[in-house]
């Protein structure tokens, strides 16, 4: 998991995996959230398909064909029981099983809109894939790599459905795997048009050590297809790729250009303003960063960063 240490991301580990460049990352939001909502489809959940075209396997739908059941014999006229000599699962078959499903969780705990792209899957393949996905939301922050193998088992069942790319690519992106997250992102965005995981997405290249690929997402072409708070996170992760590369007062002017000072209560502002702090500090201007954490902690009542942990060393 290199990269994921970065100061001024704002995220405190023990309390959340939400951090200043992420948006909202789909577990529990609903798809109406603007910037990233794509995934957390109310409660959770996404899909997936598999095998070497992408389909499932014929043989019961599954990797491997027929289970190999076998019974017990007759020999000597008397019934020996049931011999459990069923070969052992691959690991692509392993995959695809997934991890077990609580019977209480159904399909129609995906929102419409996600339902609604499942619709090139087969019915009761696409029931399974949308209990993976269910699972895959509902554990994101509690469990990343827990969801990650519920995003698989989607995968392997709907390999070209792009809502189910993108479940990978936010579990992958939740436990820290960035090369993987991003390669899914990729697909994901392939096959939607969307542009909404390009936060993520740059990202991802400043946790692989690439900056500069970061900040190539920094084109109109790309601001324009993004909503307010698509275009603030990637400022954020943008600011953070500039102080990468030691342009500290490039990144706080960066930061600047967006709405500090805003009354909204939505989850961006309180990244925002922790970016901006945590660059007031890297520019050694100590007296303003301590003003803006202070700023950062009146309006992050759910203690997504870690503003206050950071005002108690600075203030001592």
């Amino acid at each position: 998991m290199a990269g994921n240490s970065r100061s001024d991301r704002g995220s405190n580990s023990d309390r959340s995996r939400n951090n200043d460049s992420r948006g909202s990352a789909r577990g529990g939001s609903s798809r109406g959230n603007s910037g990233s909502g794509q995934g957390s489809r109310s409660g959770g959940g996404y899909q997936g398909r598999r095998d070497g075209d992408g389909r499932a396997s014929r043989e019961g739908g599954k990797p491997g064909g027929e289970r190999g059941d076998s019974r017990g014999t007759r020999s000597g006229g008397g019934y020996q029981g049931r011999r459990d000599d069923r070969p052992e699962r691959s690991a692509e078959q392993q995959v695809y099983d997934g991890p077990p499903i609580p019977d209480d969780v159904s399909s129609k705990d995906l929102d419409k809109f996600a339902r609604a792209e499942l619709q090139n899957i087969p019915e009761k393949l696409a029931e399974k894939v949308a209990r993976h996905l269910v699972m895959a939301g509902t554990l994101l922050h509690e469990d990343p790599d827990l969801a990650h193998k519920h995003a698989l088992a989607a995968r392997a069942r709907a390999m070209r459905n792009g809502l189910v790319r993108e479940a990978v690519g936010e579990t992958a992106y939740a436990r820290g795997s960035w090369a993987e997250a991003l390669s899914e992102f990729r697909a994901a965005r392939r096959m939607n048009g969307r542009n909404t995981y390009v936060p993520m997405m740059a990202d991802c290249e400043r946790a692989l050590g690439r900056p500069e690929k970061a900040l190539e997402f920094d084109r109109a072409e790309v601001r324009n297809k993004l909503d307010e708070m698509g275009n603030i996170e990637l400022t954020i992760v943008l600011a953070g790729a500039r102080r990468d590369l030691g342009q500290v007062e490039a990144a706080l002017q960066m930061l600047e250009t967006e709405p500090l000072n805003s009354k909204s209560r939505a989850d961006w502002l309180p990244r925002l303003r922790y970016a901006y702090a945590d660059t007031l500090l890297a520019a050694g201007r100590k007296a303003e960063a301590i003003e803006w954490f202070h700023r950062v902690v009146a309006v992050d009542p759910e203690q997504v960063t870690d503003a206050d942990e950071r005002l108690a060393a600075l203030e001592k």
